[in-house]
């Protein structure tokens, strides 16, 4: 009995904590989005000029309100302690860059980001083990710590930088990352992985749509690099727990094909003069405005279609 009263009066406890974090997000942005920097546009961006001067950055305010939610609310552990820090730490040189008055070089980001995935890698090893669930085969595999260290590492500075990358259009980087969580929240469940981590994703999923609140075309707002890295690494860690990882690729597809497209583009015209998409505008999101007319809201809704079919499918291929 004692157990019982204990877990409702949690419950209670864990359904006011996703009331607060919403309304504190949408709180903390009206007082205080005045004192976030401005964007400057993309230069290079289909209508890029338009977000000239709107407060960018917007994703410091919901990314600590979301830490603190966690640290309130959610039954924590160390290890997901460390995971609060690694988004935190992503936020801030996301946040930094976007107060810059001349962003930083892709090389130091890039950097960065390869130092977070590291330490992401090493906490994870720490706290599991090798093993991975193929869950549509319905099988496990353990990988020697050092293979699944590296393949840790790509997927954490994979899911930051495609994330990023998917941030151009009011909405759509958020939308689609909120799709991503609920599946992965969603098969957590369905497969009963039992992890405090679980309910972050659904605080972390609240505060984004306090923020979508602001940013839904035409957006007042726009969350720059400290929100887009912050979903980024957050995505991956919410996979990683999910002990699937291999599910990233099927939850976060429409992220991948948006802004991963773009990043193999440059990465091999640079290294290996490779020119491939020549037709191509990247992000995809630029390409489908550009060339076949979309407007904003087009993108977001049909980006978020597709990816909700492709959710759809793999929950029901993973609990059939």
């Amino acid at each position: 009995m004692i157990d019982l009263i204990g877990t409702f009066e949690y419950s209670r406890i864990a359904f006011a904590g996703i009331l607060a974090a919403f309304a504190f997000t949408c709180i903390a942005i009206a007082k205080f989005n005045k004192f976030l920097p401005k964007d400057m546009g993309r230069q290079y961006a289909h209508d890029g000029t338009l977000s000239a001067g709107k407060p960018r950055g917007a994703g410091i305010i919901f990314v600590l309100v979301f830490v603190l939610s966690a640290l309130l609310f959610g039954k924590l552990n160390i290890e997901t302690v460390f995971y609060l820090v690694l988004v935190v730490v992503e936020m801030l040189t996301g946040f930094f860059d976007d107060a810059a008055e001349e962003p930083w070089g892709e090389y130091l980001k890039g950097f960065l980001d390869l130092a977070v995935a590291v330490v992401a890698a090493m906490v994870y090893l720490h706290y599991n083990s090798s093993t991975i669930t193929f869950a549509i085969a319905k099988t496990t595999v353990t990988i020697p710590p050092v293979v699944f260290g590296i393949l840790t590492v790509i997927l954490v500075w994979a899911s930051i930088n495609v994330t990023n990358c998917s941030d151009g259009v009011d909405g759509l980087s958020g939308t689609l990352s909120i799709i991503s969580l609920m599946t992965i929240f969603i098969l957590d469940n369905m497969l009963k992985i039992e992890d405090s981590f679980n309910y972050c994703i659904l605080l972390f999923v609240v505060c984004l749509l306090g923020y979508l609140w602001y940013n839904a075309t035409p957006s007042k707002l726009l969350m720059g690099d400290a929100g887009s890295r912050a979903m980024g690494i957050f995505i991956a860690i919410a996979v990683l727990k999910l002990h699937s990882p291999f599910m990233y690729l099927l939850a976060a597809v429409m992220l991948i094909v948006d802004g991963g497209l773009g990043l193999i583009k440059v990465f091999l015209l640079r290294f290996f003069k490779i020119h491939i998409l020549k037709n191509v505008t990247t992000p995809i999101h630029d390409h489908v405005r550009k060339s076949c007319g979309w407007s904003n809201a087009q993108v977001v809704f049909r980006f978020a279609i597709i990816q909700i079919v492709i959710s759809f499918a793999a929950v029901y291929l993973v609990t059939n």
